[in-house]
C-alpha cells in the first residue's frame, strides 16, 4: 500500500499540487486520472521520488519515503516496477537484454537465475520465443508494451507504475494491455498506479481513481462509482464524448 498524506509540491512559486492526499491499495489498479496540467504527471514522479514534495508525506507499508537513505532507498527501487510512455525500450538492446536490464542493475541473481527469470516474465506476457532476441524495432507496438510490461515485473515489484500505458495503441491491443495489466495486479497482489486519460481504461480496470483538477484532489472512487457520480467537473472530464454521455446514460 502506498499513502500520499497531505503532499505540496510547487515549481517557482506555482503550487501543482494543493495539499492531495490519497490511499492506493495493494491488488487493485489505482488509477490517477485528470486533464492536462492538473498535476497528476507531478503526483506521479513524486510518488517514485523523482520530485522532492514541498511537504506532507508519501509511505510505502508506513516507510516514509523522504526519511528514506541511499540504502533504503536502493532497496524501494528494487521493490518498483515502472512501465513508462511509448515502453522506452533500449533500441540497441535485444527483447531479451531489455528484460535482462533491471536484474543486472539491481540483483545478485547468477546469469543462470537471470535468464529464467527472464523466460518466465516473457512467457507470462505471452511474447513467443521467436521474438525474444530480435530488437525493438522489430516488433509491433503491442509487443513492445508487452515487453516493457515483462521488464517492469521482472524483479517481482511490489509497486508498479504505468505512465499512460496505453498510448500509441489501437483500441483492440490497448484493451489487452488493461487485461493484461489488471491481471498481473491481482495474480501478484502488486500495488498498481495508473497514469492516465483513457476513458476505456477508466471504465474498464479502475478499481480505485483518484481524479485531480487543478493540483486538488476532486473525487475518489471506483469505477462502479464514477458512473453514479454527480461530481459536474468529474463528469465533465469522463464524459466528454456523446459516446461516453450514453454510457453513463445506460447505466442510469
Amino acid at each position: 500500500m502506498i499513502e500520499v498524506k497531505d503532499i505540496v509540491k510547487s515549481f517557482d512559486g506555482n503550487v501543482v499540487l494543493d495539499h492531495v492526499s490519497a490511499t492506493f491499495r495493494d491488488g487493485e489498479v489505482n488509477m490517477i486520472i485528470g486533464q492536462s496540467g492538473s498535476g497528476k504527471t507531478v503526483l506521479m514522479k513524486s510518488m517514485i521520488g523523482l520530485h522532492e514534495v514541498d511537504s506532507g508525506q508519501i509511505l510505502y507499508d508506513g516507510r516514509d519515503l523522504a526519511d528514506m537513505r541511499h540504502k533504503d532507498i536502493r532497496m524501494l527501487h528494487r521493490e518498483v516496477g515502472m512501465l513508462f510512455q511509448g515502453s522506452a525500450l533500449f533500441d540497441s538492446m535485444s527483447v531479451m537484454e531489455n528484460v535482462f536490464f533491471p536484474m543486472e542493475m539491481f540483483s545478485h541473481m547468477t546469469r543462470e537465475e537471470m535468464q529464467a527469470r527472464a523466460e518466465f516474465c516473457l512467457q507470462r506476457v505471452e511474447i513467443p520465443e521467436r521474438v525474444w532476441n530480435l530488437m525493438p524495432s522489430e516488433i509491433s507496438g503491442g509487443q513492445q508494451k508487452r515487453v516493457a510490461i515483462a521488464r517492469a515485473i521482472v524483479l517481482d515489484p511490489k509497486y508498479l507504475f504505468c505512465d499512460e500505458p496505453n498510448s500509441g495503441l489501437d483500441p483492440k491491443t490497448s484493451l489487452v494491455i488493461d487485461a493484461l495489466i489488471q491481471d498481473i495486479t491481482r495474480e501478484y497482489n502488486i500495488c498498481t498506479v495508473v497514469n492516465s486519460h483513457d476513458m476505456n481504461s477508466i471504465l474498464e480496470i479502475g478499481d480505485n481513481i483518484v481524479f485531480l483538477k487543478n493540483g486538488k484532489k476532486e473525487w475518489e472512487g471506483s469505477r462502479h462509482e464514477i458512473i453514479k457520480s454527480d461530481n459536474e467537473a468529474l463528469n465533465d472530464f469522463v464524459f466528454a464524448s456523446e459516446l461516453f454521455k450514453k454510457v453513463k446514460e445506460a447505466q442510469l
